[in-house]
């Protein structure tokens, strides 16, 4: 049965990131992605001011509990040996009825090509399946993201649909990907994953 209260003990630990919510003392880290044209690129965000992320950061800051569908989980990904937060995990309680989510994340692009948004994003996986409860998890991306859909592939999310120009981003019209994992499929990428890394 889907559980209609996120509210996970922080830290969630991964091998070597600490999930977590946001606060006020990640700003200079923020900046880092937050107003880089080339990780925005694909995402839903402008590139951001100090004052547009400190807006970001109390909003997120709220982010760390979910209770209704239709919120998010936005966790920040703490890079535990540096004690600097280089990304953002995040999933939404999409249905209650389907039990469904939709998962996401961004990283700074100066620690990517290391496995962190892979590690936070299987771990991310792990509270939606084995402690929320969910049947299915979705990923929704810019068709020209490869390598996000890497990512996605690596977890052993099943790219589902390709949609052709059906969206208005950022000025242009884009493809959307849609991946996807069932919580029946779960248990065997859970333990491939383990094994590979």
């Amino acid at each position: 049965m889907v559980s209609t209260l996120w509210a996970p003990d922080y830290p969630v630990a991964t091998p070597r990131l600490d999930l977590r919510p946001h606060r006020a003392g990640d700003l200079d880290d923020l900046m880092r992605y937050h107003s880089d044209p080339e990780v925005v690129r694909y995402i839903p965000w402008p590139v951001r001011t100090p004052d547009q992320i400190r807006e970001a950061i109390a909003s997120r800051a709220k982010q760390g509990v979910v209770s209704a569908p239709g919120q998010w989980l936005v966790l920040a990904m703490e890079l535990r040996a540096e004690h600097r937060v280089i990304g953002e995990v995040l999933l939404k309680f999409d249905s209650e009825t389907d039990a469904r989510g939709e998962l996401g994340y961004a990283m700074a692009a100066d620690v990517a090509g290391h496995g962190y948004a892979t590690e936070a994003a299987h771990e991310m996986l792990r509270l939606a399946f084995d402690e929320f409860g969910l049947h299915r998890v979705i990923a929704r991306l810019d068709a020209r993201n490869d390598a996000s859909a890497r990512l996605l592939e690596r977890l052993g999310m099943r790219r589902e649909a390709h949609f052709v120009k059906d969206e208005f981003f950022k000025g242009e019209w884009t493809d959307t990907l849609v991946y996807a994992m069932l919580a029946e499929e779960w248990p065997i990428f859970r333990s491939r994953f383990h094994s590979e890394n």
